[in-house]
């Protein structure tokens, strides 16, 4: 397996380990939503700046209306989307909220097939060989969460449902915008325009923030910016489609971070759906 194949697969752990660690650290007292929403962007932003001087490319067909305004959408979207996480998280079970939570997957592939049709992109364009055993592994990781008993449309989980909506529609749009960019200048640019919004909005005093969770909160900067822009690099080397399928592993190792550290079960559904999504990158890696 060339890096480049491995690339999402190091987003996907990246991913799972900083759902975990971001559970913990909103089930604190000490720290209300808003704070950490802004700690956290402000984290990210000064995780990249050792590395932002070596990576940095920007083109100059950013300044165009078009791409200007895709930013824009960008922003707002992800800004929506974390903020509604972190609700749905600090008062949820991370359990509870799986089923809202898989659907992201899903609708980035169906986001990115409709762009495709409606814009005629070229960035969108998938292959059938990897559309259909994606949108098969995607089915599966959602199918093996319902339960009758297990869904409740509360207002948390609603939150999550429609945070996964926003990132869906946040991260096909990040494609576009993505050949003007290196991955670490776009993200870069991404939070600290989410970061300065954020704090005139919500004027937290991060101050009062304890200095140990400070140091938590700098170290799930680092976890974002690995997740990020692996799957940045993904979109632009194996296409979204693909990307999105290989960081289907991410929930795999979400079940066995929180049966591991939060003490949540196993069950058959997770097993079966694990093995149909392994079972799908292997099709395509193999076929």
């Amino acid at each position: 397996m060339s890096f480049v194949l491995v690339i999402p697969v190091i987003g996907a752990v990246a991913l799972a380990v900083s759902t975990v660690f971001e559970k913990i650290l909103l089930g604190k007292k000490k720290i209300d939503i808003k704070s950490y929403h802004v700690a956290a962007f402000l984290a990210v932003v000064i995780a990249m700046l050792p590395f932002i001087y070596f990576f940095w490319g920007v083109d100059s067909h950013v300044l165009s209306l078009a791409n200007i305004l895709i930013l824009a959408l960008i922003v707002v979207f992800s800004t929506i989307a974390n903020i509604l996480m972190f609700y749905s998280i600090k008062w949820e079970k991370i359990g509870n909220l799986e089923p809202a939570w898989v659907l992201e997957p899903l609708l980035t592939i169906i986001i990115s097939l409709i762009f495709y049709f409606i814009l005629g992109n070229e960035l969108f364009k998938t292959d059938s060989k990897i559309f259909l055993p994606a949108i098969i592994a995607g089915a599966a990781l959602f199918f093996s969460h319902i339960r009758k008993h297990h869904l409740n449309f509360n207002k948390y989980f609603m939150a999550a449902i429609l945070s996964g909506v926003f990132f869906s529609l946040e991260l096909t749009l990040s494609r576009l915008l993505l050949e003007f960019y290196t991955p670490l200048s776009f993200y870069f640019i991404r939070c600290i325009l989410i970061f300065a919004i954020s704090f005139l909005i919500f004027r937290p005093n991060l101050g009062k923030v304890p200095g140990k969770i400070k140091l938590w909160i700098l170290g799930m900067g680092f976890l974002w910016v690995g997740y990020r822009v692996m799957v940045y690099y993904g979109y632009i080397s194996l296409g979204i489609v693909f990307t999105t399928l290989m960081l289907m592993l991410g929930p795999i190792f979400v079940y066995i971070f929180a049966w591991k550290f939060l003490k949540e079960k196993l069950d058959w559904r997770n097993i079966a759906a694990s093995a149909i999504i392994v079972g799908s990158v292997l099709y395509i890696l193999l076929g």
